[in-house]
């Protein structure tokens, strides 16, 4: 690892930028109140993975764009690989840090390899937090550009091609085709919680449809790690300045982009 990321490793207090998916908004927030480094916190709208991964790398790229890099030690990402959505992302003098995830339910669980194992165990479970009923309705994600809010049902994949481009019609398919498998609602309680309402809601739709109901414990100790700097490279990626993530295609999820 070079110097220019060494230095964030030598326990001092650093400043680092944060972007994150508002479904995290009250565990980052919490943890944000009581980190030892100063971060400043964007959270951008959720479900920008369903606005396809092209479209979701030039928010995120875009928004990278916009800081200030002379104020701050790293860029963090409050993300996982979210369907590509990160992928060929790049700072120009300051590193870029993410965690090797799948998906935010790997942030909610604390560990992708717990999230593997409780996957393959229980794959007809859909995933529910705070932030993913209060910032949305249902079972759907909601932003502005998302495809799926005006997309047709009966619409043939040619169409949605044709409507919305390749990625955002494949995408469509596989979701619309993957709800009819689900059996369970599982609700991760993250210690956020100001009472039962989330966990009641949970239940609640469970039983609307049909589904078998299970609470998990989950566990902030990757997003921990990740605020607070404590990173290693068997979870996080730390991208050089200049450098791109690309997919990795193993266990590792994501890499450095080779040149």
């Amino acid at each position: 690892m070079n110097g220019e990321i060494d230095h964030l490793k030598d326990g001092k207090h650093h400043r680092f930028k944060l972007f994150a998916c508002e479904i995290l908004f009250r565990e980052i927030s919490s943890i944000v109140a009581v980190a030892k480094n100063r971060i400043d916190v964007e959270f951008l709208p959720k479900g920008l993975h369903d606005i396809g991964r092209h479209g979701m790398r030039n928010r995120l790229s875009e928004k990278i764009d916009t800081v200030d890099e002379a104020e701050y030690d790293a860029i963090l990402l409050g993300y996982a690989l979210c369907s590509g959505g990160i992928v060929g992302l790049s700072a120009k003098t300051i590193p870029i840090v993410v965690p090797r995830a799948h998906d935010c339910i790997t942030l909610f669980l604390g560990h992708r390899q717990r999230y593997h194992d409780y996957f393959f165990a229980n794959s007809g479970t859909y995933f529910k937090t705070t932030g993913w009923i209060e910032r949305g309705t249902g079972l759907g994600q909601g932003v502005p550009d998302n495809v799926a809010e005006k997309l047709g049902l009966g619409m043939s994949f040619q169409k949605m091609a044709e409507r919305y481009g390749e990625d955002n019609a494949c995408y469509l398919r596989d979701q619309l085709s993957q709800m009819r498998f689900y059996t369970k609602l599982a609700f991760i309680e993250t210690g956020v919680e100001p009472d039962d309402f989330f966990e009641q809601h949970t239940i609640e739709l469970a039983k609307e449809r049909q589904w078998e109901f299970e609470k998990l414990q989950g566990d902030l100790t990757l997003l921990r790690r990740l605020l607070n700097g404590t990173w290693d490279d068997e979870d996080f990626l730390i991208v050089p300045p200049g450098c791109q993530i690309e997919f990795s295609y193993d266990d590792n999820i994501i890499q450095l982009k080779k040149t």
